[in-house]
């Protein structure tokens, strides 16, 4: 059985669910979301002084550095025991969006390996869900909300099924 017939047979089966953690929220609050406290802790100082100039200037990050950052917010997630991201968005319909994708990768030659690219970070959506005008909109802080999104989901998981 997988991992997810296991959690929907231990949700309907269980008669009640103990979660631990703390009784105030401020103590748990915003420990699923990659911060500027927590980008220094998993970037090199050259990606994380590149990453505040693109926030300060509302500036695209470099691409060169889009690769360390992409590493940085990739391992921290991982230590949050998160495999996948969703990039969830407002397009200007009045409705929601998302796409999931995951740290894995096939390389060419069928090699599995786990990867987040720059260009994950650094992209374009053409997908013309974002402007009347069908213009491209950047999504460069979408993936690292969508790794906290996931990262507070996984957690959500976690304790459900204890």
């Amino acid at each position: 059985m997988s991992l997810r017939f296991n959690a929907i047979n231990n949700l309907s089966t269980s008669q009640e669910t103990n979660v631990e953690g703390s009784a105030k929220i401020t103590a748990i609050f915003n420990e699923h979301v990659f911060t500027l406290k927590t980008a220094r802790q998993f970037l090199s100082d050259e990606a994380f002084k590149s990453l505040m100039s693109s926030i300060k200037t509302a500036q695209k990050i470099d691409r060169a550095m889009g690769h360390q950052i992409a590493n940085g917010i990739r391992a921290w997630a991982e230590s949050k025991g998160v495999t996948h991201f969703t990039h969830w968005f407002q397009p200007l319909t009045g409705t929601t969006a998302e796409k999931h994708d995951s740290f894995f990768t096939i390389k060419s030659d069928g090699t599995p390996i786990e990867q987040f690219e720059g260009d994950a970070l650094i992209q374009q959506e053409p997908d013309a869900s974002s402007f009347p005008s069908g213009g491209l909109r950047a999504t460069v802080s979408a993936a690292t909300s969508a790794i906290a999104a996931a990262a507070s989901a996984r957690a959500a998981h976690a304790s459900s099924v204890r």
